[in-house]
């Protein structure tokens, strides 16, 4: 079996035990006032996990493919050395970087570090286009969740916050 086929599998028993949370488990705990709603806390999860196994059981079943023959495009599991797994390696250290820093340094410092370091990662090299364009980026989703959304995000690190 080829290896999206593997992955199709993977994910195909996820969503099946994402879905039988969806379905039998979210709504038990719901107050008597809102089983009369059209639309539950459970209506996404249980949209999503729907679409995510028929996408999953196209992929396993092979309707996706033409033929059985890889492409030159399509990635061959045989040669995985062959392709830039250190820069793959690398933005998945970033992101788990990036997860582990955000309380502590704040969503605008972890969030223009990870933009440029991911970027210098992946080969680019203009860093006096790369810093604005990254500190706009994080300001400005900093700006849509904290005051459009009104969701508190600490945007710098702790001991700022704190005053000291």
């Amino acid at each position: 079996m080829a290896l999206d086929r593997w992955i199709a599998l993977v994910i195909l028993m996820i969503c099946l035990a994402y879905g039988y949370a969806a379905f039998f488990t979210m709504d038990a705990g719901l107050p008597p006032f809102m089983k009369h709603n059209p639309i539950w806390p459970s209506t996404f999860p249980k949209v999503l996990s729907v679409m995510a196994i028929l996408a999953a059981l196209f992929i396993l079943l092979g309707f996706e493919k033409g033929a059985d023959e890889p492409k030159p495009m399509d990635i061959n599991y045989r040669r995985l050395t062959d392709y830039n797994l250190s820069q793959a390696l690398m933005l998945l250290g970033l992101m788990v970087a990036y997860a582990l820093l955000l309380r502590p340094a704040g969503f605008l410092p972890s969030t223009v570090g990870f933009l440029v370091l991911g970027a210098v990662a992946l080969g680019e090299r203009k860093l006096h286009i790369l810093l604005p364009v990254a500190a706009a980026a994080a300001g400005l989703v900093w700006y849509l969740v904290q005051e459009v959304l009104g969701i508190f995000l600490s945007p710098w690190p702790a001991f700022f916050m704190n005053g000291g």
